[in-house]
């Protein structure tokens, strides 16, 4: 009689034992199952990123149109010209003063 509980015993523990150990083989086999997945589908894009041909070259802007041409200047204005190139030449007017006077003498 007392030899049957030891056994009982036993045989409780190597079975919840032969459970758990069937029940941790089938979770590491999932996970292991799963990360092979993931690693074959990152290869596979991998692969793909590889062998995509290089984009298509865009075709280039067309050529701006030319800019109107500027009215033919007079002699008044050739002369108004002439003064902001000397001053210019002389230092009094600075490089942005000049390109503004010339930009106003011109209307644009």
């Amino acid at each position: 009689m007392f030899r049957r509980r030891p056994l009982l015993r036993a045989a409780a523990v190597g079975g919840g034992a032969y459970m758990m150990g069937k029940s941790r083989a089938r979770s590491q086999a999932e996970q292991y199952q799963a990360e092979a997945d993931q690693n074959q589908r990152l290869s596979d894009l991998e692969q793909q990123q590889a062998y995509q041909p290089p984009p298509a070259q865009q075709a280039p802007p067309p050529p701006a149109a030319p800019a109107p041409a500027a009215p033919a200047p007079s002699s008044a204005m050739l002369d108004q010209l002439n003064q902001l190139a000397t001053l210019h030449q002389q230092g009094v007017l600075t490089d942005d003063e000049f390109t503004a006077a010339k930009a106003k003498l011109f209307g644009t």
